[in-house]
């Protein structure tokens, strides 16, 4: 009698949160990412699980917030951020990887942020996950009663200001480790 009353309480106790659909996120996630890098010309990213708790520690906020707001830079030293929101049950983790993944029609390619005519971040997305300097993607996903909320992080940073896109850092440079005090 006592567990009935508990669930009960908590389940009055203000709307249902969800646990995200985080099984099987990365591959669907990557193969996405690295579909749009084999198309420019640029090597393939790792997942990282570090930069995935990262992501996952971020997204609730977003659920708190109720809407998307990019995270202090101070707090993701080195990394970049992608966010994307849509309506639960609409939509999948990689249906909204996909929507970053169009963006690729307004790039014209060049010097970051003088990518596009009339506004950067109409594909600065897409800038990101193709950015040859980053090796290494992590992402997680929250749930509202309404929304579903993705954020992914990124190592090295990509839309690095005055840097191309399709040249970044080096891609002779030594990529950080995945476990351990790397990526």
């Amino acid at each position: 009698m006592g567990w009935s009353l508990a669930l009960i309480a908590m389940l009055a106790s203000g709307p249902a949160m969800s646990p995200p659909p985080e099984r099987g996120l990365a591959a669907p996630i990557l193969a996405i990412h690295n579909r749009e890098r084999t198309r420019v010309g640029v090597p393939p990213l790792a997942w990282s699980e570090r930069l995935a708790g990262e992501a996952a520690a971020y997204a609730p906020a977003l659920v708190a917030m109720g809407g998307l707001e990019h995270s202090d830079y101070d707090t993701r030293p080195g990394t970049g951020e992608n966010l994307a929101m849509g309506t639960r049950g609409h939509y999948s983790p990689a249906e909204l990887t996909e929507l970053w993944a169009d963006e690729r029609s307004g790039f014209p390619g060049g010097v970051y942020p003088d990518v596009d005519e009339d506004d950067w971040s109409d594909i600065g997305h897409y800038t990101q996950m193709i950015w040859s300097g980053t090796t290494h993607v992590g992402c997680a996903t929250a749930m509202s009663g309404r929304d579903l909320y993705l954020v992914c992080r990124y190592a090295p940073v990509g839309n690095v200001i005055g840097e191309p896109v399709l040249v970044g850092a080096s891609l002779s440079e030594t990529v950080p480790e995945v476990d351990g005090a790397g990526w």
